[in-house]
């Protein structure tokens, strides 16, 4: 792949501060952090990100280098985050007791959970636990996968202590890069769309043959490779995410839509950057795809226990 570099926009708020970055997929390089102090030179080619503590997001307090996957070689348990990162990119095929639908981990998470706003499993390894608004209560990691096992996957849960589960673990802690847990890297895992915009799924029908059914089928059924292993999930049907997936709400789905695809017309930038789609485009093809025929989820009963569910939930 060319080094296809990516300036961001200065954005600050109370969470999430990007800075002017060079941004590639395939950078490498090692972390550093350095207390208030300057960081060390590194590889200008590599991507790097600020870290941000949940007390104040201005302060420079480090910063966090995207790492080369060669890089877990020197690991101690390279074996175990090797595994871990193959477990997330061929899912379906390894864990196929646990997996009911034709999808993998990342199928949503972009680049193997390394991009700005496509799910990156950057932060994971810190972020929980954490209270989860679905939920309404503290969930940890463990169950966070297991969640996603159940709803995006339509499968089911992994044993907590199996080493698929300890393996996938381990790969999101080596992706932290031993960044402190107070801490947090920059990076947004997800963008944002004007949820005041009213779907139109008739139009979502015509953006999406146009901008969608050359990856995921007329018919919403993906596309797969001569051995039978996912190269585009399905987004409806039998063998795509259940109902209970946060891709199965309008506005979650169109925030990654935005984001995220269509990504094979892409001439700069990172790898299914997006930003083809106006935030109506998105909300559009979204409402149509979400609305499509999917499996059930029966744990759908136990979501937003106080009533306080978005909008745009499907049940």
């Amino acid at each position: 792949m060319n080094n296809l570099p990516l300036t961001l926009p200065v954005v600050t708020s109370k969470s999430v501060r990007y800075k002017n970055l060079a941004l590639i997929v395939a950078a490498a390089c090692v972390i550093g952090i350095s207390g208030c102090s300057k960081p060390e030179p590194v590889d200008q080619n590599a991507a790097q990100f600020d870290l941000v503590t949940a007390d104040d997001a201005n302060e420079g307090i480090g910063t966090y280098v995207l790492p080369q996957d060669t890089a877990i070689l020197d690991e101690p348990n390279a074996d175990e985050i090797f595994y871990g990162k193959r477990l997330l990119n061929e899912t379906k095929r390894l864990l196929p007791d646990h997996v009911g639908a034709s999808m993998n981990c990342n199928s949503c998470h972009i680049s193997q959970g390394k991009v700005p706003l496509g799910d990156p499993y950057i932060n994971s390894y810190n972020t929980y636990p954490r209270v989860m608004p679905r939920a309404e209560k503290e969930i940890d990691l463990e169950a966070r996968i297991n969640g996603c096992f159940q709803r995006s996957m339509n499968g089911k849960p992994l044993d907590r202590e199996s080493p698929e589960m300890l393996a996938m673990i381990a790969y999101m802690k080596w992706l932290s890069q031993n960044t402190p847990r107070n801490q947090k890297v920059d990076i947004a895992n997800a963008g944002q769309v004007d949820t005041s915009l009213v779907p139109d799924p008739v139009r979502g029908e015509q953006i999406y043959e146009a901008q969608c059914a050359a990856c995921h089928g007329d018919n919403g059924e993906g596309l797969k490779d001569s051995r039978g292993d996912i190269v585009f999930p399905p987004l409806w049907g039998d063998e795509s995410f259940n109902i209970g997936a946060g891709m199965a709400r309008t506005y979650k789905a169109a925030a990654f839509v935005k984001y995220n695809m269509p990504m094979g017309i892409q001439v700069k930038g990172l790898w299914g950057h997006g930003n083809v789609l106006s935030d109506q485009d998105a909300v559009d093809v979204a409402q149509f795809f979400t609305h499509k025929p999917r499996p059930d989820f029966a744990g759908k009963v136990n979501d937003w226990p106080s009533g306080n569910k978005p909008k745009d939930a499907r049940y």
